[in-house]
């Protein structure tokens, strides 16, 4: 009989031992949650004030005869410091949170380059015109806010370790070979119709961005991971994949910058950041669902509530860059008409030059 109570006490202490391991499982979870989460913010804060500080420092050297003078300040220095050091925190928030999280979060850049535009403005303005002139700035980064809160609370909790055998199962699994094989359909026919078509929609560049950056994160993911599980002590590095994955991802944004470099030369630099943002986040999330299950196990209501704050981070993101300030056009400084006729050689020099960049007007171009 005390057998057989014994027995039962042991049983009846079961389930709760189970419940506490896995309240602990889910504590720690959310806790790597929000360590990659804080380390996402820092790092695009911190990238926001790096590229600030050089945008002041080149703008001080606008007049100087020496091009490469901004090496010579501390300044543009420290900006690149900087700018390492918030690319670096960046990339470690991948090791600790879902890859979902992590990607909406570049809309802190935004909202910090907001604020240090109004803050650091050098015109005078009177109260009235300020509020008028920077009221959709003010409600964009508020929305912001309230979307990136709504992602961290309600991000996915899905926590799997950066193995070499798991990223291969991953790779090799049948949903991402069939995103895979309908990405690289898409990614081939946008860049048909740009570079034969000459389909220069800023959508289809964008997309064509958006496309390498979902291949770009999903990869800097697993580097991260592993790199994070050798130092840890679990050495991943002597797996394969390690340097597939990190040979993707250099090659990706590589091809990425190239294309955001040839959008910006043809859109102005507002337009390019709100539809990038949305571009990209939208596709990287859906390659991190596919790629890393992001969103197995999860309930109906944390589904809807983060595609909730995805929506008004979009919409924040949208308001603030609608409000900058846009690139004034290129204008020639003298008229061509105002040349004489038998200079018909410099004007065959200035066509030639002129017409294979894309900033300049067809006006312009007509008269030469």
């Amino acid at each position: 009989m005390d057998g057989a109570h014994s027995a039962a006490l042991q049983l009846q202490q079961l389930p709760p031992t189970s419940s506490a391991s896995a309240l602990s499982e889910t504590s720690f979870s959310y806790k790597e949650n929000l360590i990659g989460a804080l380390l996402a913010i820092f790092g695009h804060l911190v990238v926001s004030i790096a590229l600030n500080l050089q945008k002041y420092c080149h703008i001080r050297l606008a007049g100087s005869k020496d091009p490469r003078a901004y090496f010579k300040t501390k300044t543009w220095w420290l900006g690149l410091f900087l700018m390492l050091l918030g690319e670096l925190g960046v990339f470690a928030s991948y090791a600790f949170a879902p890859l979902s999280l992590i990607v909406p979060l570049s809309a802190v850049s935004v909202i910090a380059s907001a604020i240090i535009g109004i803050i650091f403005i050098k015109e005078k303005w009177k109260p009235k015109d300020f509020l008028r002139r920077y009221v959709l700035s003010f409600v964009g980064c508020g929305l912001a806010v309230v979307g990136t809160y709504l992602l961290v609370t309600f991000a996915p909790n899905s926590h799997e370790k950066m193995t070499g055998e798991n990223v291969t199962k991953h790779l090799v699994s049948w949903p991402f070979l069939l995103y895979m094989l309908v990405e690289i359909i898409l990614f081939c026919l946008l860049l048909y119709f740009y570079k034969e078509k000459n389909a220069n929609n800023i959508v289809v560049i964008l997309l064509l961005v958006a496309l390498l950056g979902s291949m770009t994160v999903v990869t800097v993911k697993a580097v991260a991971g592993m790199l994070v599980l050798s130092i840890q002590g679990n050495l991943q590095l002597d797996y394969p994949i390690f340097y597939v994955m990190f040979v993707c991802m250099v090659a990706t944004a590589v091809y990425q910058a190239a294309f955001l470099s040839q959008a910006s030369q043809m859109y102005d630099s507002s337009l390019i950041a709100s539809v990038g943002y949305i571009l990209s986040t939208t596709i990287a999330i859906t390659a991190g669902a596919i790629f890393y299950l992001d969103f197995i196990g999860e309930d109906v209501l944390h589904i809807c509530m983060f595609a909730l704050g995805c929506l008004i981070a979009f919409l924040g993101v949208f308001l603030i860059t609608r409000n900058r300030k846009k690139a004034v056009p290129f204008e020639p400084y003298i008229s061509m008409d105002a040349m004489p006729d038998s200079d018909l050689h410099n004007r065959q020099l200035l066509f030639k030059r002129y017409s294979n960049s894309r900033n300049v007007p067809h006006h312009y171009l007509e008269s030469l």
